[in-house]
C-alpha cells in the first residue's frame, strides 16, 4: 500500500535509496505513468523506494488563480490514481507564494540533502521548476553529479502525431472526445466526487440519484452518459446526467452532477465515490412532462445495459 506523507522529514524515516518521481501529474496520463513507472522499476531493481513527489494545491491555483484551468484530478483522485502505479509512497508537498519563489538550485539542493540516499530524480522533458519556473532537466542533469544522483528525462508520450499532455487530455474532454481522452490517459476518463443531499427529483421519478460534488475537475459537455461508478472498490453500472435540468421550470439554472447506480440500494451521502465515463447516449433535454422523462430514463437506463454489457 502507497504511503503519503508531507515532509521530507517523514519521507526520510520511512523510505532508503530513493528513486524519485516529481510532477504536477494532473490526470496521471500515460506521459506520466511514464516517469512514475521508470522510478517504480528503478527502485525495484535497487531494492530502494519508489517516490512520487508532487504538489498540493495545483500551483497553478496559487500563481495565476484567475487563469487556472478546471483540473483533471484534485488532489485526492491524483493521489489514488498514483497508488494504482504500484509506487511505495507519495510525498505531497504544500505548494504557496513562499514556496513558488525558491531559486530552482535551492529547491534540488533541498530534494537531494532531505532525501534518503536519493539515487534518481525522473521528469518529462517539459517539467519545469523554482521560481518563475526557471529550472528545466538541463540544470537538473547538470547539479546531480555534487548531489549524487542521476538525473534521468522522460520523453513525452505521442498519441499518433498528437503529443499527450494534461492540457490535450483536458480539452478532448471538454469537447466530449472521450475515447480520445481515454486513448491518452490509458483508461477510462473518471471523476472522484463526494456525494451531497440533492432534492429528491430522482427518486420522485423512481431512479433515486446521487448528486456528486466533483470538486472543479473538469467535466464532459451537458447529456447523460453510460458510466462505471466504483464505490469503495466495488464496480458497478450507472447512468449520468450533467447539465440543468431543464424539464423542472422554476428552478435555478444550475449545472449539477447526479448518478444513477444500478442494482445500487446503499446509504452514500458523504462518501467519494469515482465514476468512469464510457460514452455519451444523449444530449440533455427538455420533456414536455414529468411522465415523459420518466420514460426517458428508463430507455436511457435499457440502453445503458446494453453498453456496460459489451465492456470488459
Amino acid at each position: 500500500m502507497m504511503q503519503v506523507f508531507r515532509t521530507f522529514e517523514e519521507l526520510a524515516k520511512h523510505s532508503q535509496k530513493v528513486c524519485l518521481a516529481i510532477g504536477v501529474f494532473d490526470g496521471v496520463h500515460l506521459g506520466h505513468q511514464r516517469v512514475i513507472g521508470q522510478a517504480r522499476d528503478d527502485a525495484r531493481a535497487a531494492d530502494g523506494t519508489s517516490v512520487v513527489l508532487t504538489f498540493d494545491p495545483h500551483p497553478l491555483r496559487v500563481l495565476q488563480p484567475d487563469k487556472a484551468p478546471l483540473l483533471l484530478t484534485s488532489t485526492e483522485h491524483k493521489r489514488a490514481l498514483i497508488a494504482k502505479l504500484g509506487v511505495d509512497a507519495c510525498l505531497l508537498l504544500t505548494f504557496d507564494k513562499p514556496f513558488s519563489l525558491t531559486p530552482p538550485e535551492q529547491f534540488i539542493d533541498a530534494v537531494a540533502r532531505q532525501t534518503n540516499q536519493l539515487q534518481e530524480i525522473c521528469v518529462g522533458t517539459r517539467f519545469r521548476f523554482g521560481h518563475n519556473r526557471a529550472g528545466d532537466v538541463r540544470l537538473m542533469e547538470a547539479l546531480a553529479p555534487q548531489y549524487g544522483f542521476v538525473a534521468k528525462e522522460i520523453k513525452s508520450a505521442m498519441l499518433g502525431e498528437e503529443m499527450i499532455s494534461s492540457t490535450a487530455v483536458r480539452q478532448h474532454v471538454l469537447n466530449g472526445r472521450l475515447d480520445r481522452a481515454a486513448a491518452m490517459l490509458g483508461r477510462s476518463f473518471s471523476i472522484l466526487g463526494t456525494v451531497e443531499p440533492g432534492d429528491h427529483r430522482g427518486r420522485e421519478l423512481g431512479f433515486p440519484t446521487a448528486n456528486l460534488n466533483p470538486r472543479n475537475e473538469v467535466l464532459p459537455p451537458d447529456g447523460v452518459y453510460t458510466v462505471r461508478v466504483i464505490v469503495g472498490e466495488e464496480p458497478f453500472g450507472g447512468v449520468v446526467n450533467i447539465g440543468v435540468r431543464p424539464t423542472f421550470a422554476g428552478t435555478q439554472p444550475q449545472r449539477t452532477l447526479e448518478v444513477h447506480i444500478l442494482d445500487f440500494a446503499r446509504e452514500l451521502y458523504g462518501q467519494n465515490i469515482e465514476v468512469l465515463f464510457l460514452s455519451k447516449l444523449r444530449d440533455e433535454q427538455r420533456f414536455a412532462s414529468a411522465e415523459a422523462l420518466k420514460t426517458q430514463i428508463a430507455a436511457d437506463i435499457c440502453e445503458a445495459r446494453k453498453v456496460l454489457g459489451q465492456q470488459p
